[in-house]
């Protein structure tokens, strides 16, 4: 049996270390290593979407891999992608790390410096278990008629700035998701002025603050901190009190959303407009980043601050970022095209149009679920969420929410593959 190993290792040395013996294995297929945490996580990712069978078996994680630290990027592993084994490698080889990456998800641990017959010995048993899941997990599908998927998607909606419409966005992505099959949570990430209770008109005593502290994330744990509301939308709600927000750091953000993704099977994130530890990992796990902005000169170049600060942090590269441009017409001067070229994102396909007077009224009330059907906002965004694939597939007895008059068109065939796809010019 052909193992395959993806190496996660950032230091040029250790990579030539780490190639060298790997492809001195038997029966060893060993993949480029990649750099960083994040190329880790889109690699798998963009794997993932053809068939589970595409994952390498063994992912070897060096202990100075970033910017994610090891362990956690451990634990996003094992919660996305279960039927990997993954082995970290570390100059640590004690009771106590030990412990700790198993805890995580590890399957095994490999000192440094590297030994040939450890090496070999740790990267064949975590092969073995990862094939041994795989065919439980196929044996399961078959019988159950199951997806055998990595868990959940995830969507980050994040705002150029302040008054772009990021909150609407999310709220409606969201309910054209519920609306086509799919169970999809929406979680409110804009910590400290969070209003998708307000949106939804919808109060509740708990929130995402009441989870940071809690180390593992049970399904009693995590139905208790979500409200499921009459839409059919499951809520996880920024707290009442702003400076709550505070107690969601990155790593607590990391283990919410992961505990969402493997209970739902869309996550939809509203991250606000601010860049905070928390939603930058959430933008940096999710398999869809979408970023909204007006077709403005100070929104556009609010956009392509936004869009550099990712990549300085390495949270995102643009070109694996969906624009979505809100509040557009023909006649304006700003057009996708030039915004796209701006900021080297991915505009999509559809503009949402400037129809404030559609929305008004439900704005005002705090009911975006009782938007109609024959406004061409929400028309748009729908369209925009079969495009970015957030729907149900179209050949399930639900799949197509059902507007007046068939003027709501719901394009499934969109996946986070199309936005990943190499800078073009």
């Amino acid at each position: 049996m052909t193992t395959r190993i993806l190496p996660a290792v950032g230091d040029p040395d250790a990579a030539r270390i780490f190639s060298t013996l790997l492809s001195q294995l038997p029966s060893a297929e060993p993949a480029p290593p990649v750099p960083d945490s994040t190329t880790l996580l889109d690699t798998l990712a963009r794997l993932a979407v053809d068939s589970l069978d595409e994952l390498p078996e063994v992912v070897l994680v060096h202990e100075r891999i970033g910017p994610v630290p090891a362990l956690e990027l451990i634990r996003e592993v094992a919660l996305r992608f279960p039927a990997v084994g993954v082995v970290l490698v570390s100059s640590d080889a004690g009771p106590a790390l030990f412990s700790a990456a198993m805890d995580s998800g590890a399957r095994g641990l490999v000192g440094l410096p590297l030994s040939y017959d450890e090496l070999a010995a740790r990267v064949q048993a975590a092969a073995q278990w990862s094939v041994g899941v795989r065919r439980h997990l196929g044996r399961g599908a078959a019988d159950s008629g199951a997806p055998t998927g990595p868990g959940g998607r995830v969507v980050t909606v994040t705002g150029a700035k302040g008054g772009v419409g990021t909150t609407f966005t999310a709220v409606q992505f969201a309910l054209a998701a519920a609306a086509s099959g799919r169970r999809t949570a929406l979680v409110d990430l804009d910590l400290q002025a969070g209003d998708v209770g307000s949106y939804l008109d919808v109060q509740f005593r708990r929130s995402i603050a009441d989870l940071a502290g809690i180390q593992d994330i049970s399904p009693r744990v995590l139905q208790d901190a979500v409200y499921e509301d009459r839409t059919g939308l499951a809520l996880l709600l920024a707290p009442a009190d702003g400076e709550r927000g505070e107690e969601v750091d990155d790593r607590a953000a990391r283990h919410i959303v992961g505990a969402l993704r493997s209970r739902y099977e869309l996550v939809v994130v509203d991250c606000g407009t601010q860049v905070t530890g928390a939603n930058a990992a959430a933008v940096e796990t999710a398999d869809v980043a979408v970023l909204v902005t007006t077709p403005d000169v100070i929104a556009v170049r609010a956009a392509k601050r936004m869009v550099r600060l990712w990549e300085r942090l390495q949270v995102r590269k643009a070109e694996d970022t969906a624009m979505v441009v809100n509040r557009w017409s023909k006649h304006t001067e700003i057009q996708p095209a030039l915004i796209e070229k701006i900021t080297k994102t991915r505009a999509t396909r559809t503009p949402v149009p400037a129809a404030f007077k559609e929305l008004q009224a439900v704005v005002d009330a705090g009911r975006l679920q009782d938007l109609d059907n024959r406004s061409t906002v929400k028309q748009a965004l729908w369209t925009l969420a079969g495009e970015l694939g957030l729907l149900a597939a179209p050949d399930t007895p639900a799949a197509t929410p059902a507007p007046p008059g068939g003027a709501l068109t719901l394009r499934a065939a969109g996946t986070v593959s199309r936005l990943r796809r190499g800078r073009e010019g």
